[in-house]
């Protein structure tokens, strides 16, 4: 039998197959080249959303619906190849939030673990059990799953954000529960830098025992993350098809900061042509800083600061950058990881 053919569909066999389909029975050999495939086969699509756009739609919205209203003010990212699904890739969701002045996105808390990256303006705030951090432009802040957490903004501009979930991945396992607080904002019970005292100082309090797999440190301000490519650039030590390229870690035992997306940070410099590279996690991208562009399965997809762009499983991506860049990006590399799918080719065109 072939991987890729299916066999020949004669009366006789027609109907076998309608009368144990009564019974809900199908033979394998008749979908057997749909379900195992020799390589990924996906509905997600590459596809890029320029932020200029979607902040004027966000502000826009702003004026039809308030963010307790809607619960999140959000506009979601939907995949070009899945309309009507919310989702970005195949396992994960990606939407750009807005919250004005004065406002508050009601408290609340699921089991669909959660990263907000901020694209613009600066001063608001979010909390997550009990403790409260301020969101500055491209810092990269967590929610782990069934975590108290509201948002609020009490500087004089909107704030957006890139909300990142696995609400796929989390409904593919039909495990999604949610829960409101009776308040729109919880009480603050810890001081506002306690958990990078605890947790981001390379160090970890004595009697600590990792019981969540989730990062305890819950905001990676971008302003260290930079710095740490910065001081990486000194060496020169380019990868050919990342740059330099950092992952976002849980300082608890070395993993990636969230048990089911995995968080990056890359520097290209000027005039990088990136050799080419593919792996089975769709991949999302936010252009944090600089202008390029990136081909993804041959069609090219030019990107300026803030702008969004998604690469799926098993695409072949290639950067070209015109300035410096930055690049922002989330997958769900780890969940693949620990179930011993994740794979990737370098190099070849």
């Amino acid at each position: 039998m072939s991987l890729t053919e299916k066999p020949a569909e004669t009366p006789e066999r027609l109907a076998f197959y309608e009368k144990i389909d009564r019974l809900a029975y199908t033979p394998l050999w008749a979908v057997f080249a749909d379900i195992i495939t020799p390589q990924p086969r996906s509905h997600c699509q590459p596809n890029l959303w320029k932020f200029n756009q979607a902040r004027e739609w966000l502000l826009e919205a702003g004026d039809l619906i308030t963010a307790k209203e809607a619960e999140r003010r959000v506009l979601i990212l939907e995949n070009p190849g899945m309309r009507g699904q919310s989702r970005i890739t195949t396992s994960l969701y990606a939407g750009l939030q807005l919250v004005l002045p004065g406002e508050v996105a009601p408290a609340h808390r699921h089991s669909q673990s959660a990263l907000r990256f901020v694209i613009d303006g600066s001063g608001a705030h979010t909390s997550v059990n009990g403790e409260r951090t301020k969101m500055e432009f491209g810092d990269f802040v967590i929610t782990p799953p069934w975590a108290w957490h509201d948002h609020g903004n009490h500087s004089e501009e909107p704030m957006i954000w890139m909300d990142g979930l696995d609400i796929p991945m989390v409904s593919f396992f039909d495990a999604s529960f949610a829960e409101a607080m009776a308040t729109d904002e919880q009480p603050v019970s810890r001081h506002s830098e306690d958990s990078h005292a605890r947790y981001g100082a390379n160090m970890l309090p004595v009697d600590y025992h990792q019981h969540e797999l989730t990062s305890p440190l819950f905001n990676y301000p971008y302003q260290r993350s930079r710095e740490a490519l910065e001081v990486m650039r000194r060496e020169q030590d380019w990868d050919p098809c990342h740059g330099l390229k950092m992952r976002y870690i849980n300082p608890a035992d070395g993993q990636f900061a969230m048990p089911t997306i995995s968080a990056f940070l890359q520097l290209l410099p000027p005039d990088f042509h990136s050799l080419a590279y593919r792996s089975t996690d769709a991949t999302v991208f936010v252009a944090t800083e600089g202008s390029g562009r990136s081909t993804i399965n041959g069609e090219t997809f030019a990107w300026g600061p803030r702008d969004i762009f998604v690469a799926p499983s098993w695409a072949r991506v290639t950067h070209e950058t015109e300035t410096e860049a930055v690049l922002f990006s989330y997958s769900d590399r780890t969940a693949q990881l620990k179930l011993g799918l994740w794979r990737e080719q370098r190099g070849k065109a």
